[in-house]
C-alpha cells in the first residue's frame, strides 16, 4: 500500500484528529483512549509505541514520556468507518492511567452512581515526581 492510499483509509475529525483506543493485547482489556493526528500516527507506526496527540497541550505526546510506562503497538486494527482505530499494546509497567490504574475505564455505572471498580496500583504521586 502507498502512503495516499494508507492516509485515504483514515476518515479524520474536523480537527484532523482520530480516536486511538488502546487494548492489551494479551487480556482484551481496554486500557485508554487518546486521540492521534497524522503526525502521531506516523510517529506510532515507525517506533512501534504509541504516541498520541495532546489536545489539552497542542503536542504530541510519547505514552509514559513522563512515568515509563510506555505501550509497545503489537497490531493496529482501523474499524470500517475509517474513523476510530485500535491500538493493541503491551503496557510496560501495567498501568495505562494517570491515577494509577491498569485502565483508564475503572468507574463502573452501579446502583445509580460510579464507583470505583479497580484499585489504585501506584500513587501518582510516585509515578510523576
Amino acid at each position: 500500500m502507498n502512503q495516499t492510499e494508507l492516509w485515504s483509509a483514515i476518515q479524520w475529525n474536523d480537527q484532523g484528529l482520530l480516536p486511538a483506543i488502546a487494548q492489551d493485547a494479551e487480556s482484551g482489556q481496554i486500557l485508554m483512549m487518546a486521540w492521534m493526528n497524522q503526525e502521531a500516527l506516523q510517529a506510532t507506526m515507525d517506533s512501534r509505541e504509541a504516541v498520541y496527540y495532546s489536545r489539552s497541550r497542542g503536542k504530541l505526546w510519547h505514552k509514559g514520556e513522563t512515568s515509563g510506562h510506555v505501550q509497545k503497538v503489537k497490531a493496529m486494527y482501523l474499524d470500517c468507518d475509517g474513523d476510530t482505530l485500535v491500538l493493541q499494546v503491551e503496557q510496560i509497567g501495567g498501568i495505562a492511567c494517570h491515577t494509577g490504574r491498569a485502565s483508564c475505564f475503572f468507574r463502573k455505572f452501579s446502583g445509580g452512581s460510579w464507583e470505583d471498580a479497580a484499585p489504585v496500583l501506584k500513587s501518582p504521586d510516585e509515578i510523576y515526581r
